[in-house]
């Protein structure tokens, strides 16, 4: 993805790691500025490879209806 935007920013929020399980919870800009929050779940073999992804991606909303964040 970064050769594709190499403009997009990440920033991580939190993570979370147990064993052979991984979770990221990251704030993403993409070049056009919309701003995403992502989960991603990784499970990693004995030699430390991505055996299984998942992720959720939502886009944030310009205006909320309430004062909480996504993060």
């Amino acid at each position: 993805m970064h050769k594709e935007s190499p403009e997009k920013s990440i920033d991580f929020i939190r993570s979370i790691a147990e064993g052979g399980l991984v979770s990221l919870h990251t704030y993403q800009t993409w070049p056009d500025n919309d701003q995403y929050v992502t989960m991603d779940f990784f499970r990693f073999d004995n030699n430390g490879k991505i055996v299984e992804h998942c992720d959720n991606i939502q886009k944030i909303p310009k205006t909320s209806k309430n004062n909480n964040t996504m993060y």
